[in-house]
Parts: structure tokens; sequence; C-alpha cells
């Protein structure tokens, strides 16, 4: 798996969200319904960090997504290209019956139709900044198959 620096990864990020924010983006501070986390209980805790809600378009949303130790989701799918950048833990990137790991530091990558199954190796939680363009990801995120 290849690493990549934070920075590296924001820089991406506003290489490919110009194209999307068209002439002229609304863009707001963070705001109560933009960051705003799971209820109690739900077997990924996340925190939205940007959505339309401070965005002012529809075009990406991240997240950081905290996966419980010994995690094993379902196969599912988006309908978006989804990024992940691990802050902590080991997460299992399996796509189209492909495994991996990523670890701090990692990326991975799915594009839309893409078939992905998130697991959690070892005994600690996977800790992961997810980006989704377009920001068509809606908690609880996944598109069961």
């Amino acid at each position: 798996m290849k690493r990549i620096s934070p920075r590296v990864l924001l820089a991406l990020l506003c290489f490919l969200a110009p194209s999307a924010f068209g002439q002229d983006p609304i863009y707001r501070s963070i705001t109560a319904e933009a960051l705003r986390e799971s209820p109690a209980g739900s077997a990924i805790a996340f925190k939205i960090l940007v959505d339309a809600a401070n965005l002012g378009t529809e075009e990406a949303r991240i997240a950081e997504l905290t996966f419980p130790a010994g995690y094993a989701g379902p196969s599912h799918t988006h309908e978006a290209i989804e990024i992940f950048y691990v802050l902590s833990g080991r997460f299992g990137h399996n796509v189209n019956s492909i495994p991996g790991i990523l670890e701090p530091g990692d990326v991975g990558i799915v594009r839309p139709g893409d078939s992905i199954i998130h697991t959690v190796e070892g005994d600690a939680p996977a800790v992961v900044l997810t980006i989704w363009l377009p920001g068509g990801a809606k908690a609880p995120f996944h598109n069961p198959q």
C-alpha cells in the first residue's frame, strides 16, 4: 500500500475540488449541521467534518470514521469515489475481492461500483479520514449488496 503525507492528501483534494465547485461556491464556516456525530451505540462512530451544510455544494463529503476492534463489515458499494486516509489502527481494505491492509499514513481508493469490505485487523480501533467525491455517501455510508 502506498503511504502519503497529510499535506499531499490535502493538495490532492484541493486539486480535485475546484472543478467540482463551479463558479461561486458558497462556503460557510463549520456548522452544527455539518459537524455532527453518530448516535451512541452505532457500529461505526463518525464525525461529519465537511458536507453541503458548510461547503455549500454536494460535491464532497469528509468524515472521520472510527471502526471498532474486530469490526467486519458487509460487502457494499458506493456511487462516489471514496478515499481513505488511515489515522490510526490497521484497516482492512478488500476491494473487488483483492484484500489489503492499510496502516497509519496509507491511502486507499475505491471507485464507484467497486465492491468493498471494511475490517479492522488487530486489537485497536481504526480511525480513518474518509472523503467522498461527489459527496453522495450518507450515514450509515453503506449500500449493502
